[in-house]
């Protein structure tokens, strides 16, 4: 039974669409509470190559992109990404543990500790810390998701990404998922990139081969309470 606040967990902005963007669809056209946290500003992390305009351009694709799912929860932290293995696992920790408490969420999304990007790697570690059952609010369920690229491109040979949770979706939430990823115009990119429409159908269309339907996306189960 799907609960009524969800959480999502995104290390970068559009990371919540790659990730989850058919399922924020799907929640929301079913009244679900769905909230979303990007965690990081790249411009604190790496002032030499994101400039404070392009942070600003983003943030507003973001906005522009989870209006499409009708998303009515956002918000932007400030940690500096792409440096987070520099910064204090405690501090990202209790940043989410805020977070969680503030919102009570019965599911919470995060990123996978298996991506090749370290910023996704640090916020799952950090996340389970923060998910801890010794703390005021427990999560029921917590859900890793895959996202494209950085999934699929990691190193981890021995230990990949293997999903054991799947939303069924709709074709409208596909196409909804697409529409939205279109608002980031400066992540886009061509075909084969992963990073790009077809690649974002091909991926629902793989997943939902795993569950016999046309549409999924997939999790890791890293909790589940229910």
């Amino acid at each position: 039974m799907l609960k009524k606040k969800i959480l999502i967990i995104a290390p970068h902005a559009d990371d919540e669409i790659l990730g989850c963007g058919g399922t924020i669809s799907k929640y929301c056209k079913m009244g679900i509470q769905v909230y979303i946290s990007i965690l990081t500003n790249a411009y604190l992390g790496a002032p030499e190559f994101f400039s404070k305009q392009q942070i600003k351009n983003i943030r507003q694709e973001s906005i522009s992109a989870n209006k499409i799912l009708k998303v009515k929860n956002l918000t932007f932290n400030e940690l500096p990404a792409p440096a987070l293995d520099q910064y204090p696992i405690y501090k990202i920790a209790n940043l989410i543990l805020g977070t969680i408490n503030k919102i009570k969420p019965d599911t919470i999304f995060i990123p996978s500790e298996k991506d090749i990007h370290i910023d996704h790697k640090i916020i799952n570690h950090a996340a389970m810390v923060a998910l801890r059952p010794i703390n005021k609010h427990i999560v029921n369920r917590i859900l890793a998701y895959e996202t494209l690229s950085e999934t699929h491109w990691s190193d981890n040979t021995n230990n990949s990404f293997a999903p054991n949770y799947f939303e069924k979706l709709s074709i409208q939430n596909i196409e909804s998922k697409k529409k939205s990823f279109l608002r980031y115009k400066s992540q886009v990119k061509n075909f084969p990139h992963p990073r790009s429409l077809k690649g974002i159908e091909v991926l629902a269309n793989f997943r939902g081969m795993n569950i016999g339907t046309k549409y999924a996306e997939s999790f890791e189960i890293k909790r589940d309470l229910n």
